[in-house]
């Protein structure tokens, strides 16, 4: 089934409720989105357009309503509808959930946070597009002592991101094309802002990790790493985690009737990626590949 082209929105307006939410997942058991064993909250809609994104699903913050072919079983006639599709060929992506509903279904995992050192992660799309309601609910979570955590590109007013980051014990924020014209001709990011809502977050004594992704032809050169040591080194932070790109997003074009762009791009070598690593060694900081 082919979808429209995601509607574009702005962290900037965007209107959201801080009592309901629009997610599409709820991965349990990943150990790469912060420390520990952790239930990672994926919500739905994003201002920028990577094209390297890996979660196209994500983009759009409609409900959206996809067929695949593998389950149909070729219904005349077809009622093209999700409730009643009798093989579930027919799939929503994105669903609203309450605080307290989201609440009982990541507390479930409660006994592999508390063995694991784990918690809970806030990723996207943008979760800072319902800044709101995300603020909300890791104040709950904070009350039963569970680690919080968000990943976010950071490109919102501070008035959005602090409140959020404050009730976080780890800020994963991505630093991606470090060209000011590039960043926003290509993934429609105001950089500038993007640069100091991370100083603001450090300032703060909020515990803010950088990640690069490492994408050809886009972040995967040296200048492009240069540039981010040298915005992070007079900030104190020596801790950096590359996140090499990979293929593993395109099916879900293919499912959302979508062209993949990257479809010819070659995952970075692990010499490539080595060399990004010394880069970043050699000005002293700690470097994660992946995480």
């Amino acid at each position: 089934m082919t979808l429209s082209a995601a509607p574009r929105i702005s962290c900037d307006v965007v209107e959201t409720r801080a009592d309901v939410a629009r997610i599409f997942n709820i991965q349990r058991y990943s150990l790469n989105d912060g420390r520990g064993i952790r239930t990672v909250v994926f919500f739905k809609g994003c201002p920028h357009r990577c094209p390297w994104c890996a979660n196209p699903e994500s983009i759009s913050p409609k409900i959206e309503t996809v067929r695949r072919e593998s389950k149909c079983l070729h219904c005349t006639p077809c009622l093209r509808d999700v409730d009643e599709c009798p093989s579930g060929a027919f799939e929503r992506i994105g669903r609203d959930v309450t605080l307290d509903e989201l609440e009982r279904e990541v507390m479930k995992d409660d006994v592999f946070f508390r063995s694991s050192g784990g918690g809970v992660t806030l990723s996207g799309g943008e979760v800072l597009l319902q800044a709101p309601f995300a603020t909300r609910f890791l104040q709950r979570l904070r009350r039963f002592g569970v680690h919080t955590a968000i990943e976010t590109a950071g490109d919102a007013p501070l008035s959005r991101l602090m409140p959020l980051a404050r009730q976080c014990d780890e800020v994963l924020f991505d630093l991606k094309i470090m060209d000011t014209e590039l960043a926003q001709s290509i993934v429609v990011m105001n950089l500038p802002r993007v640069l100091d809502n991370f100083r603001q977050l450090a300032a703060d004594g909020i515990n803010v990790i950088p990640r690069v992704p490492l994408i050809p032809g886009y972040t995967l050169n040296e200048t492009n790493i240069a540039r981010v040591l040298a915005f992070l080194l007079p900030s104190g932070i020596r801790q950096l985690h590359l996140l090499p790109f990979h293929q593993y997003g395109e099916p879900k074009y293919r499912l959302l009737g979508q062209e993949w762009g990257m479809r010819q791009a070659i995952p970075p070598t692990e010499d490539e990626v080595s060399a990004m690593r010394r880069l970043a060694e050699r000005e002293g900081f700690n470097v994660t590949v992946g995480g």
